[in-house]
């Protein structure tokens, strides 16, 4: 039954050529994974990096969503973090600025505009950037800092200068540029949601390097932690089970709806339900937190105190852990309210003529979807700042760091999720069984990223 249904996948030509159009431009973006930077000596860049995945912090969780471009140093360096951080200061702007929130409200034509300023804001950021990363890189191997080195005595800058500067902003802006028009494209021509999807590809293609880590723990002579690298994969196992679990799970609002006439025939009222789901926000939150915590190290250059703040997040992992959980608790409930709104909502069963079974319509619906959902709003951040700091109990297990943790495996299982879904919407739109069959229950996807 499996391989019939992922057989319905080829027998549809558009899909086929949406799945291979996708699958075409996430190689170009790993190929260019591989296109170093001018003036960087990569050799140094690698042995530096090696290094920092040690100590953890910032710097690994900006390679993991650049997919390994930062440890590349490549012209994707930047990765998508400014399209991300674009998004969220036109999202917040879109709550206080009138003119922005009357955008939100005009349709197609107001999304295609606040996607035009954000494309200007990603530009910008990728600007601002690339002069820190293009400092920050003149500086290893040539400051005292002991932050800053690590023990790390190469050089990964031979030529530092003006000329050095320019070209990597010029260089990083423009890889940057390239993967928002990846993005868009995917999602436009493609299976869509390409952001999540460039997001993706990169962590999956982290797996083999934190398998075998793994592997060499298991195997490390004098030392017997083969017990503990296979209670972490059973581990593992599990958390992606309650992954899974947790995004399919959803709250079921009964709506009942009265009879109506249509023409001269009488239909009798039917009982439905409203489905509000655990985690609305999806993996949202994590990027969005990991985004705001690099603006220290991005705005350093330009506000030393910044510069301060980001060494304080880096040396010390429990006041890092505890920022990033309380920014994705706040882009979870944030993000949730932005993209579901209640009196909405209310309005609409209101029209069709349903209403909830004990709830007046109108007003008092709208409170009473309000309130079910910040309750299940608030399990569902719980949720994710616990799968989200998985990372540190992995460190704390084995002794060292572990690249591929909890902001790794809840982004790859949303999103996988959320491709099943996009899948499955094609087969069933042209008569075809889904992946779970015709009696199985439908794959949920998650919300889609706003990005």
């Amino acid at each position: 039954m499996a391989l019939n249904a992922f057989a319905n996948v080829f027998r549809i030509a558009e899909l086929r050529a949406r799945l291979a159009y996708t699958i075409l431009l996430l190689a170009v973006y790993r190929l260019g994974i591989f296109i170093n930077t001018p003036g960087i000596d990569r050799a140094a860049m690698n042995d530096y990096m090696t290094q920092q995945k040690q100590a953890g912090g910032l710097v690994n969780l900006l390679n993991l969503f650049s997919g390994g471009a930062i440890e590349q140093m490549s012209i994707f360096g930047l990765g998508i973090m400014p399209y991300v951080s674009a998004s969220i200061v036109i999202q917040l702007l879109a709550v206080v600025v009138p003119k922005l929130e009357a955008l939100q409200k005009e349709g197609a034509a107001g999304r295609q505009k606040l996607n035009q300023y954000t494309r200007y804001g990603t530009i910008f950021l990728s600007i601002i950037q690339g002069i820190s990363i293009s400092r920050w890189l003149a500086t290893i191997g040539r400051s005292s800092d002991p932050q800053t080195q690590l023990g790390f005595s190469g050089v990964v800058v031979p030529n530092d200068g003006l000329w050095f500067t320019f070209m990597t902003v010029i260089t990083l802006t423009a890889g940057t540029a390239f993967i928002m028009w990846l993005g868009e494209r995917i999602t436009e021509r493609g299976i869509g949601n390409g952001i999540s999807l460039i997001i993706f590809a990169g962590i999956v293609a982290a797996i083999p390097g934190a398998t075998q880590q793994l592997y060499q723990l298991a195997t490390t002579p004098g030392e017997n932690r083969m017990g503990a690298v296979v209670a972490l994969m059973l581990f593992m196992v599990f958390l992606v089970g309650v992954v899974v679990f947790v995004e399919r799970g959803m709250r079921r609002i009964p709506v009942q709806y009265a009879k109506r006439m249509a023409g001269r025939r009488m239909f009798a009222g039917q009982a439905t339900y409203f489905p509000l789901k655990v985690n609305m926000a999806g993996v949202i939150p994590p990027i969005f937190a990991g985004a705001l915590l690099s603006f220290p190290a991005t705005l350093g250059t330009f506000l030393p105190f910044l510069t301060s703040v980001q060494r304080v997040l880096e040396s010390n992992i429990w006041i890092y852990n505890g920022v990033f959980v309380l920014l994705v608790v706040f882009f979870t409930f944030f993000y949730t309210a932005l993209t579901f709104r209640p009196d909405d909502v209310a309005d609409n069963i209101k029209k069709q003529g349903g209403y909830i079974p004990g709830i007046r319509p109108g007003r008092q619906t709208a409170d009473y979807i309000q309130r079910v959902l910040q309750r299940i709003t608030f399990g569902g951040a719980i949720y994710l700042a616990v799968i989200c700091v998985i990372p540190t109990v992995v460190s704390g297990l084995l002794g060292q760091s572990f690249q591929f943790g909890g902001t790794a495996l809840l982004i790859v299982v949303g999103v996988a999720l959320d491709t099943v879904q996009q899948i499955e919407g094609h087969l069933i739109s042209r008569n075809y069984e889904g992946f779970a069959g015709p009696r199985g229950p439908r794959i949920r996807g998650r919300v889609r990223a706003a990005a």
